[in-house]
């Protein structure tokens, strides 16, 4: 990613992420953000997921791969969905709220791949860089780049976000997917 933000922008979104998850789980209404109090680069469409983990685990993670609102409103309605609405878990408790770590993952607009037969596909995804979006129809699924530290094997990789997408792990061995790839700038407390 070419356009990094500087440190106190991360800082700001982290805390506005935090605090629209503190007002979700008190029950008060969180008001998105007063957008002429940011930098334009705060307020230009943003696609981000926001991932909460504690201990070290996932207790969370909800996001888009379209940009379509303001980047500080996408980090806080991210924010608050995964504390409350990621349907792989409960939701998140206020006493849980002081041992979660949030992580934000802003993302870069996706690139279709182009590719001829399974082996080409591999070649053209970057493990450990590459977040991957497959798309068969309807379904759709993703794995951000940082699932490349629990499945590092490309094969495994696709296998799973197939599995992921509801469909039989060697769906991309047999058809060809729509396939695209993004990167992300990640920063987290």
């Amino acid at each position: 990613m070419n356009d990094r933000l500087p440190p106190a922008d991360k800082t700001l979104l982290l805390k506005c992420a935090r605090d629209a998850i503190l007002n979700g789980l008190r029950g008060e209404p969180y008001p998105f953000a007063d957008l002429s109090i940011y930098p334009e680069r705060l307020i230009k469409p943003g696609a981000t997921f926001v991932t909460l983990k504690i201990n070290g685990k996932l207790r969370g993670c909800v996001g888009a791969l379209d940009a379509k609102l303001p980047l500080v409103q996408d980090v806080q309605e991210h924010a608050l969905a995964a504390a409350l609405q990621d349907h792989r878990f409960p939701p998140l408790s206020l006493s849980e709220l002081q041992e979660t770590e949030i992580e934000i993952s802003i993302l870069t607009h996706p690139v279709q791949i182009q590719y001829e037969n399974p082996d080409d596909l591999l070649n053209q995804i970057h493990p450990n860089v590459d977040g991957v979006t497959l798309k068969d129809g309807h379904n759709r699924a993703t794995f951000l780049p940082q699932v490349w530290e629990k499945i590092p094997s490309p094969e495994m990789f696709i296998s799973t976000l197939c599995r992921k997408m509801g469909a039989a792990p060697d769906l991309w061995l047999v058809k060809t997917l729509d396939v695209f790839t993004y990167q992300v700038e990640k920063f987290h407390e």
